[in-house]
């Protein structure tokens, strides 16, 4: 079964939960690594996400001149 695609909204919060995490320095080093490797998964979500939204709101605006 394939997994829904986070919305920007959800994958910012999981970004800032899982700063928040990273901040505490209570992470084992195990465990940070996935943090990490799962906050550059949701950093990607979110630059697609903008790229894509950005990308949309231009194609308006000319077609609007």
């Amino acid at each position: 079964m394939a997994k829904k695609k986070e919305t920007y909204n959800e994958a910012i919060n999981q970004l800032r939960e899982i700063v928040s995490e990273i901040e505490g320095g209570e992470l084992d080093v195990d465990i940070l690594s996935e943090k990490v490797t799962e906050a550059s998964r949701l950093v990607k979500v979110c630059k697609e996400k903008l790229f894509k939204a950005d990308k949309e709101v231009q194609k308006i605006l000319e077609n609007l001149a």
